[in-house]
């Protein structure tokens, strides 16, 4: 059994920013209310023909030339999305192409927020096992398109981004990756969701019109499933490997909203100033909160190679799911 590291970074936020502001001015709601309820300020929107296979090309890149290798060295593509920009072929295929990475085998993980969370974890394992040198991980999400700009509830919480990570094997007995805990829990299901689209409601006339393409979400069923079992998944994952929160040089969570974060890491015992928080400035993206959050920490200092990393995230359906690594880079 081989280990696996993380060794490059890259992330992408299309230049188009959307604001509370600009939000004012299309639903009833104000700056004041939406930095009180979930923290945001701004969110990136991809303009008009940038679909999330663009979004991803652009992280990938970013993390490949980090790397200082050609995309035709990669084993393996894994695309962590909710919005592909088609059901298939999987925006992964897409992703290959366009990068010229033709030894590359892959698939879209959909996983929703805790997409980028178990592409870590599937990465690790086929790294662990022998069979791949080289797998890169997205997460990629236009959440704008499948937002209802109508609902003041759902629309001031989203944004589009990427990110990408590289997964290698360690040398020399380093260390890397350490353990995962994910759960789904589906029973959850109906308190977030996009109803329309699949196999139950095909799109028709009727569901554009009854606008069920859009993001369906209970506030209150998700805060509250969020914030319980954030802290409970991360708990198990130290405990189960005799560590403290003491151990935690940075806590990476899944960019949701600032109160979910702010409650889950004060259930969990950890202080703010090892906790990242970024959603201020691109508010959820989904698949791409928790590589752009990384960035942000080894922009600021936060996140140094050596550092106990905790990855942490819930989402719809209901995921949930946490990594441990030792930060290589």
């Amino acid at each position: 059994m081989y280990n696996a590291k993380i060794t490059a970074l890259g992330c992408y936020t299309p230049p188009e920013v959307l604001t509370n502001q600009d939000l004012e001015k299309m639903v009833d709601t104000t700056n004041e209310w939406i930095m009180q309820r979930v923290g945001i300020m701004q969110r990136h929107i991809a303009p008009a023909g940038v679909a999330t296979s663009d979004m991803a090309v652009e992280a990938a890149k970013i993390a490949l030339e980090q790397r200082g290798i050609d995309a035709s060295e990669l084993d393996a593509i894994l695309v962590c999305t909710v919005t592909p920009d088609m059901l298939f072929p999987a925006t992964a295929c897409l992703v290959q192409d366009r990068l010229g990475a033709t030894h590359a085998w892959g698939f879209d993980l959909l996983a929703a927020c805790s997409g980028f969370v178990y592409g870590l974890t599937t990465a690790a394992h086929l790294v662990s096992a022998g069979s791949h040198k080289k797998v890169l991980v997205i997460g990629a999400d236009t959440m704008s398109r499948i937002i209802d700009y109508t609902d003041r509830a759902t629309c001031i919480l989203f944004g589009d981004g990427a990110g990408a990570m590289l997964v290698e094997p360690t040398e020399n007995g380093e260390p890397g990756f350490i353990d995962f805990v994910n759960q789904i829990d589906g029973s959850g299901g109906d308190n977030l969701k996009q109803p329309a689209g699949g196999s139950r409601i095909p799109a028709s006339a009727e569901s554009v019109a009854d606008r069920l393409h859009f993001v369906k979400q209970d506030g209150q069923q998700v805060f509250k499933y969020a914030v319980r079992k954030m802290e409970e998944c991360c708990r198990d994952l130290l405990d189960r490997n005799h560590l403290t929160v003491a151990d935690i040089g940075v806590m990476i969570p899944h960019q949701a909203n600032r109160r979910i974060i702010s409650a889950a890491a004060e259930r969990l015992g950890i202080n703010c100033d090892r906790v990242v928080i970024n959603i201020d400035q691109y508010g959820n993206t989904t698949g791409a909160t928790i590589p752009l959050a990384t960035r942000d920490a080894l922009r600021c200092g936060k996140l140094k190679k050596g550092d106990l990393v905790l990855f942490a995230a819930v989402g719809a359906g209901y995921t949930v799911g946490a990594n441990l690594w030792r930060w290589q880079m």
